[in-house]
């Protein structure tokens, strides 16, 4: 499939479950980041890469699922940390796949200092990159990584 890549790429965002409470839940594990910081966070990143972002956040995996159906042909790419879904729905790394746009999987903690259920990833099957563990940073190396790819 040939896409059109519009002159300003825009990069879907997206957030899973819990995210809407970053700055409250485990800063400990998580960070003291708040889901609006990193958002403010991608906005000025993406526009100093010349890229635009849709950033979004949902508690649904069946939203998570429509989004990424939808930036089919329409975005240059997806940025995505699906939360606690990332280790259980086939249903998110389908719509992944059918994207056919590259995807960068991030973690805000490093994964694979926690709990074991934690190592699988259903997501890093069809990710170019995987990060983890570079707190709200890692959305920031993301887009950087994830503009490269769609403006070569």
């Amino acid at each position: 499939m040939v896409r059109s890549v519009p002159a300003t790429p825009k990069i879907l965002v997206l957030n899973g479950p819990n995210l809407n409470m970053l700055g409250v839940r485990e800063p400990t594990i998580y960070g003291k980041d708040t889901l609006a910081d990193v958002e403010a966070l991608c906005r000025k990143t993406a526009k100093g890469l010349g890229v635009a972002v849709d950033f979004r956040q949902s508690n649904h995996e069946g939203e998570l699922v429509t989004w990424i159906q939808e930036a089919r042909g329409k975005m240059a790419g997806i940025v995505i940390n699906a939360g606690a879904y990332t280790h259980t729905s086939v249903a998110i790394l389908d719509a992944l796949s059918l994207s056919e746009l590259p995807v960068i999987e991030v973690h805000l903690s490093n994964v694979y200092k926690r709990e074991p259920f934690r190592h699988k990833s259903y997501i890093s099957p069809v990710a170019r990159a995987v990060l983890c563990g570079f707190g709200a940073h890692g959305y920031a190396l993301a887009l950087e990584g994830l503009a490269k790819m769609v403006k070569a």
